[in-house]
Formats: C-alpha cells, structure tokens, sequence
C-alpha cells in the first residue's frame, strides 16, 4: 500500500503543496524584481504559462524578450534544439526589432492559425513535439479540457508554452502552472494570479517594461 502511494506522489502530473521550489527546473525571466515572487527564480519550464492582457501591445513582449534573446542564443546549460514558435499572433512579429534586441530571428517560427481550436491544436502540438524551446499563443477562448492537455503537452515535450489570453479569463479554471494579469494600459500593474508553490502577488508593471517595444 506504501509502496503504491509513493509511486503515485512521484508522478509528474501530481503537485504536493509542501514540495520545495526546488523541485523544478526554471528559466530565468530576465526581470530581477519578477524573479523574487516566482518560486525556483523565474519562469517554469516545461509548463503551460497563461499571460492575461486587456489589449495587444501593451507590454508583453517585452516582458518576455529577455527569454527569447536567451532561448534563441546557444547555452552550455542547455541543447539549443529548435524554435521559437509563435501561434496566431494579433501582429507580424517585427524582425529588425527582435533581432536589435539580441534575438536570433532565424529562430522563429510563425504559425498561422484561424479559430481558437485551430490554435489549441497548434500549440499542443508545437509543445508535445520537444522540437521547440518555447511555444507562444494567442487565443480569445480555451476550455478546461484544452489547458490540461496544453500542460500535459508541455510536460511531456520538456517544453514551456505561453498562451495570452483576455483578461476576462481570469474567472475560468485553469491547469496552467503560471497565471500573470497584465494590467499596464488600466493600472500599471501585473498581478501573479496563480502560480504553482508560490503566492499571488502584486508588482508594478513599469518595472518589468522597459525595453523599447517590439
């Protein structure tokens, strides 16, 4: 009986409340002040991430810029194995801008997709294919059933996925590990509304935006 329930805590898929923060891997988000409030220091790896955003070009690419700048340069830390993948985006990713700011834009990947089940799909298997070091998403719409497949995906391609969603999904549950509200055009503020091991937390958003729009 024991022996069955250890098996059954040491699922990947089984999170246990007093587990250390060190029983994950993370990426450095590149935002000091960010890095404080998420456990492990930065963004988790290997897991669907959910950025909620009131409108597009708001911030959120910078938020995530030095993730691409490190994700698309080799590492001795890590086997640079494939692309940065973007789903759907609501803009053509800008290359000059990207690659000023230490992108390596042959990296990219850009997805077209029409509907949200169409981008589901996409990114699930963009996530399970372990052929991406980062997947992006933008979708209106997601059910229940989708987001736990998004993170089993990414669990299972050792691949992290970020999808952006309206603010209005905030109510909605989710099984993203990360869930970080963008609230720069309203309050100038990001709330961490979720976030596996950790607490909600509040940070002022023109701290982690300063890098020249994308």
């Amino acid at each position: 009986m024991k022996e069955g329930l250890e098996n059954l805590l040491s699922h990947p898929s089984i999170w246990r409340g007093r587990t250390g923060t060190g029983q994950f891997k993370t990426l450095p988000s590149g935002h000091a002040l960010l890095d404080r409030f998420l456990p492990g220091g930065g963004w988790p790896d290997a897991s669907l991430i959910e950025i909620l955003i009131e409108q597009h070009g708001t911030g959120e690419l910078q938020l995530l810029l030095p993730l691409l700048e490190r994700l698309s340069q080799p590492a001795e830390d890590r086997q640079g194995r494939g692309w940065l993948c973007w789903i759907a985006p609501p803009y053509i990713p800008n290359a000059p801008a990207l690659a000023a700011e230490g992108v390596d834009v042959s990296r990219v990947l850009l997805v077209h997709a029409q509907g949200n089940d169409e981008v589901m799909w996409a990114m699930e298997q963009a996530m399970r294919s372990g052929g991406c070091e980062l997947v992006l998403a933008w979708a209106e719409q997601a059910t229940a059933r989708q987001l736990r497949r998004l993170q089993l995906a990414a669990e299972e391609g050792e691949t992290a996925g970020i999808l952006f969603r309206p603010p209005a999904a905030i109510g909605e549950p989710s099984s993203a590990s990360l869930r970080l509200k963008l609230s720069t055009a309203t309050e100038n503020r990001s709330d961490i509304v979720k976030s596996r091991g950790g607490r909600p937390a509040s940070l002022p958003a023109h701290d982690l935006i300063k890098r020249p729009r994308v």
